[in-house]
């Protein structure tokens, strides 16, 4: 018999999950309040639901991928009104701890299970199943969903506690953030060096300088590809701002990282809110008035003219 999964929110990570569970053998149900998500998992072979109470009722094992602590507040409480007990929700999303926690005794003092396990990797990565399960919680649970991690995912950690996977996650989207600005930095030193960002990236990507990041997204900054997002700017600033309270609670001083993080923000405040990650790249050609089609910084080219 065909093992059915429920999916609560069906975004870019939620939609390519929820491919990748029906191609691995699953039946998936589904609710997400935005209709054309909706159609979406319809197109993909998966069913939707009015509400995460039906998902819940219908499947004994549901994933969450949620915009917000409130869409998780919303969609716990929907769930601790569902019928029976022992169900479980993984929830797979970058959130404060505190919001997964109250979530947590919502759902327990329903009989319910809520895991907290984020997932590692961009939309892109989520496409293609390559994603690393940060799970924690109620570890006999967390066993439970072997088969259902597996796919959606290639590689699955148990790291303890609950709450202890969202630790790691912050810990993850820090060096992401990190990388992905150094990345964008060493394109822009080639460029102003006179060297195409084509050969920067073929010459680096397999060297002892590499990183997942350059990787992935070192070929969206030598194309400016940005308008199709496996990871926006503004989800971003989402998960920094959570990272920055989270240090900060801790007493933590994360220097090189509040300086990778004013990138992203400049680029907001540039107008990239809604594309790709990548293009903090652009935001550091624009802050040294470079301009790559030209080969000369346009204050260089405005100095010559004047």
């Amino acid at each position: 018999m065909t093992e059915t999964i429920g999916m609560l929110g069906i975004g870019i990570m939620g939609s390519a999950m929820a491919r990748n569970l029906i191609k691995a053998g699953f039946a998936v149900v589904g609710y997400d309040p935005v209709p054309a998500a909706r159609d979406r998992l319809s197109d993909m072979g998966g069913t939707t639901r009015s509400s995460p109470r039906d998902v819940v009722e219908a499947a004994a094992i549901s994933f969450a991928s949620l915009p917000s602590a409130a869409a998780l507040a919303e969609a716990a409480a929907s769930v601790t009104g569902a019928s029976g007990s022992g169900q479980i929700l993984i929830e797979c999303s970058t959130l404060p701890l505190s919001a997964k926690r109250a979530a947590l005794a919502a759902m327990e003092s329903a009989g319910k299970i809520l895991l907290d396990c984020p997932v590692s990797g961009t939309g892109a990565q989520a496409a293609t199943g390559d994603l690393v399960i940060l799970g924690s919680g109620d570890e006999r649970a967390y066993v439970r969903c072997a088969s259902a991690f597996a796919g959606m995912s290639r590689r699955q950690v148990y790291v303890g506690r609950f709450g202890t996977g969202s630790i790691m996650k912050y810990i993850a989207n820090h060096l992401v953030t990190i990388h992905n600005a150094a990345a964008a930095e060493a394109m822009l030193l080639g460029m102003k060096a006179g060297i195409d960002p084509g050969l920067v990236y073929e010459t680096l990507a397999d060297s002892a300088a590499t990183s997942r990041m350059f990787q992935m997204r070192g070929p969206l900054m030598c194309d400016q590809n940005y308008d199709t997002p496996t990871a926006t700017i503004r989800t971003h600033l989402k998960d920094l701002s959570i990272i920055s309270g989270f240090a900060a609670e801790l007493g933590c001083s994360l220097p090189v990282y509040a300086a990778a993080e004013q990138l992203y923000h400049a680029g907001e405040e540039m107008g990239f809110a809604a594309r790709d990650t990548a293009s903090i790249c652009a935001v550091l050609e624009r802050m040294n008035g470079f301009d790559r089609h030209g080969g000369a910084s346009a204050s260089t080219t405005q100095s010559s003219q004047s």
